[in-house]
């Protein structure tokens, strides 16, 4: 049954626009909330299978976002000792490319430095370079237009040669594309979990000390981890910036790392299906809440469910419904005594 969920879920995403038909309401809620999946996905990598909590992972999202639309935007920028670089546009499909690689190199940068230390230095770490980069987006304004944001951002478009081109300009077109890349870091994830590597993460995670002791090198494997989770969050900004067009410093908010840590959490950390179960309940619940009670009360609500899963299931809503469907399996199955011959 926990091997047909991933696949069952997939089904009802893929056909959930047919039964929500054009509500473009809807469909907004479903891509913003899918993009912000991905990056739990990616942040779960860390925190969920090698135990490193970074607070500052919307700067990888931020970077791809920024990345992406100057890519395909274009630029001309005064580095220095009068030297420019002018970059004409690319296809909006390089910049997601070039966002993945970005966010990854960023990635190994902060692992290579950060990952000598652990608990709350590395914490500290990720913090400080998420407002780091924050403040450069925010001030070279030359390039990055600073508070006024980058603006008519092209839409992402995909072509196969034969078969001509399609540009992604509507949310039912985005949807499935947000899906798409969504599964396919999933699939990433899972693969790595599964291998050799993966092992090595949950070694590091449960007992670091003994991990060390059978030949695992801590710096390289939690280096890598940051790589990929990295990347991926770089994925799903370059996706924000093509879908909504405009993005501006507010892309680095923190409460948008506080969002996706809590979707990790709530869903379960360590687990594949996790981020995506509580991506969709956290990430559609304000959504839910709007029509029906003031901003100030959502928010308590937010709050109250968040406080009321962690109360009944502290591991997560996966590990959770996991062990109570254990514990029904076994009242379930019958305990049939030996009979006398057998016992003699």
């Amino acid at each position: 049954m926990s091997r047909l969920l991933p696949f069952a879920l997939l089904a009802a995403l893929a056909a959930l626009p047919l039964a929500l038909g054009t509500n473009p309401y809807l469909l907004n809620a479903l891509i913003v909330t899918g993009i912000l999946t991905i990056g739990a996905m990616s942040l779960n990598l860390l925190l969920g299978f090698t135990g490193q909590l970074s607070l500052g992972h919307i700067a990888f999202f931020g970077i791809g976002a920024y990345v992406s639309a100057l890519t395909s935007l274009g630029f001309d920028v005064e580095i220095g000792f009068g030297y420019r670089v002018v970059h004409e546009p690319w296809p909006a499909a390089v910049g997601f490319l070039l966002a993945v690689v970005a966010a990854g190199l960023s990635g190994y940068l902060i692992g290579r430095l950060s990952f000598r230390v652990r608990g709350a230095y590395f914490v500290l770490v990720t913090i400080s370079f998420a407002e780091v980069v924050r403040l450069v987006a925010l001030n070279w304004v030359e390039l990055t237009q600073g508070p006024l944001a980058l603006t008519n951002i092209p839409a992402i478009t995909l072509g196969l040669p034969g078969l001509g081109t399609w540009t992604l300009r509507t949310k039912l077109q985005n949807y499935y594309l947000v899906l798409g890349v969504g599964t396919l870091c999933w699939l990433v994830v899972a693969s790595l979990v599964g291998s050799r590597f993966g092992r090595a993460m949950r070694g590091l995670k449960e007992n670091e000390s003994l991990a060390l002791s059978v030949g695992i090198n801590a710096t390289r494997t939690l280096t890598v981890a940051a790589v990929i989770s990295a990347a991926m969050a770089g994925a799903a900004g370059s996706l924000y910036a093509h879908y909504l067009r405009i993005i501006d410093p507010d892309v680095f908010l923190f409460s948008t790392t506080v969002s996706m840590v809590i979707m990790v959490v709530a869903g379960g950390k360590g687990t594949l299906m996790g981020p995506v179960i509580g991506g969709l309940i956290f990430g559609l619940l304000p959504v839910a809440l709007r029509p029906v009670m003031a901003p100030e009360a959502q928010w308590i609500v937010y709050g109250l469910v968040l406080i009321v899963i962690l109360f009944v299931m502290p591991r997560g809503i996966v590990p959770g419904l996991a062990a109570l469907l254990a514990r029904r399996s076994a009242r379930a199955v019958p305990v049939l005594e030996a009979s006398p011959e057998v016992q003699r």
